[in-house]
């Protein structure tokens, strides 16, 4: 009997669009995604210690981290495959992904605070942002050239690099770096193409519409006190 999932996911957050992504290319209908009612307070860190989102809920068993939760569900939805077709390929899927999960993704995650600080903290921007303009040279030396990351089809690779740029094209502007996309070519190209696909359109309306609604909780202060409420009440719970 198939167990009973459920996504806890959020449209900004770009590890979870990388596991909608997936979802959505491999057509599966029976993963509820919801955004936890306790997001950002003690009761989520309680009931997930790491504290962050995509959470992969399995009747009750919650397994936690984007990158386990995309492996997973390639196991039990095995077609139609986003891994290769050999063991080369899909170690060069995994290599592309990890591009974009950990060298792009996860420093923008860090450096994203810095666009909305009172006081930018150059050393953080430099650091940050110098790994991601770096890494976009990288990308554009492993990227495919046929529109998909590799492979000539949709892979695994697709769904870590597309919340990837998106969060590189959006808000690394915001912290007084250019965008590095333009000024690499196969990435540049790559980026254009990708976005004509179905489902990396369908998530890119989802991170477009959790931008919007962050940049309007930050226009109107609301997210200020949102964050401020969130650290008291952490800072409460630790003690």
């Amino acid at each position: 009997m198939q167990p009973t999932m459920k996504l806890y996911s959020g449209d900004l957050s770009p590890f979870s669009a990388r596991v909608r992504m997936q979802i959505y290319a491999k057509g599966v209908t029976d993963i509820a995604l919801e955004r936890p009612a306790t997001f950002g307070t003690p009761k989520f860190r309680q009931d997930h210690p790491i504290g962050r989102i995509p959470v992969l809920d399995i009747d009750g068993d919650m397994m936690p981290e984007s990158d386990v939760i995309a492996e997973y569900l390639e196991e039990i939805y095995p077609r139609p495959s986003m891994l290769g077709a050999t063991p080369r390929e899909t170690a060069h899927i995994r290599t592309l992904a990890r591009i974009g999960d950990i060298y792009i993704m996860n420093n923008m995650f860090m450096l994203s605070g810095q666009t909305r600080a009172a006081t930018r903290n150059d050393g953080i921007v430099e650091l940050l942002g110098g790994q991601v303009v770096r890494n976009i040279k990288a990308l554009d030396r492993l990227i495919g050239q046929d529109g998909f990351a590799c492979s000539g089809r949709l892979t695994m690779a697709d769904c870590a690099l597309v919340p990837g740029l998106f969060m590189v094209e959006n808000v690394l502007p915001a912290t007084g770096l250019d965008n590095p996309i333009p000024a690499n070519a196969r990435v540049a190209a790559y980026w254009a193409a990708i976005q004509t696909n179905e489902h990396a359109a369908r998530t890119l309306v989802e991170l477009h519409r959790g931008l919007e609604e962050r940049r309007e909780l930050i226009r109107t202060g609301a997210f200020d006190k949102m964050m401020a409420a969130s650290r008291a009440a952490m800072a409460a719970a630790e003690s």
